[in-house]
């Protein structure tokens, strides 16, 4: 099933219904991708088909990519979050952000942002969650600032390692072989959030972190189970 939740072409979120979902949060799965208009969430939907088939109530959304002006992003992910997931059934009313990579950056921002009223908890794998760490490095070929627009010390209100803590229980997936976002990223923020727990998964890439087949899916389902 697919709602819109706009006039937009990419204002729709995918719902997966889950077994066990009228009992449980939603689990809403924010795609990454750099940020970039090109890469949408296909790649996100083994993963929303697993957390479906373990139970969950899942909704994949899409949402506006524009280089160099992050507000049709970030209208979006507010827009979903506060108005179109309320609609969806079944779930017990709570929601759960699960985002890897740039979608890690949104979920992590969304949270510190106090987006979701009903936020219970928040599973960043990958996470860009330093993004002035992460443009130090050069990720992506400059992503942050094709995002941005703008240095990312100029909007420390994007940047979750510089905001404040996001409520509820927070966990950070990342491989320890990741070359696309490195571990320090989110060893960086950690640092500025100690209250986040960090799982370190050993021999895992960027798109391990993702992969139902993959050994490092256990440890995403045993966080999104805590919830």
């Amino acid at each position: 099933m697919s709602i819109s939740y706009g006039t937009n072409p990419d204002q729709i979120i995918e719902v997966r219904a889950g077994r066990e979902g009228a009992h449980r949060p939603l689990v809403v799965i924010i795609h990454g991708g750099f940020w970039r208009p090109d890469i949408d969430r296909t790649h996100a939907r083994p993963m929303a088909d697993a957390v479906a088939a373990a139970g969950w109530t899942v909704a994949l959304p899409e949402y506006s990519r524009v280089l160099h002006d992050p507000q049709p992003t970030l209208t979006d992910i507010r827009l979903l979050l506060t108005q179109s997931v309320r609609g969806i059934v079944p779930h017990n009313g709570q929601v759960v952000l699960v985002g890897h990579s740039a979608g890690g950056h949104l979920a992590l921002w969304a949270a510190a942002a106090h987006v979701c009223p009903t936020l219970t908890g928040t599973v960043a794998l990958a996470p860009v969650a330093d993004l002035a760490l992460a443009h130090r490095l050069g990720l992506g070929g400059g992503a942050v600032l094709r995002f941005l627009g703008a240095e990312p010390g100029t909007r420390p209100d994007l940047d979750p390692s510089r905001m404040p803590p996001a409520p509820g229980v927070t966990t950070l997936i990342h491989g320890v072989n990741d070359d696309t976002v490195p571990l320090q990223i989110s060893e960086s923020y950690v640092a500025s959030h100690p209250t986040a727990r960090l799982v370190a998964v050993a021999d895992a890439g960027h798109y391990e972190v993702i992969d139902p087949q993959a050994a490092a899916w256990s440890s995403v389902m045993a966080a999104v189970a805590q919830f």
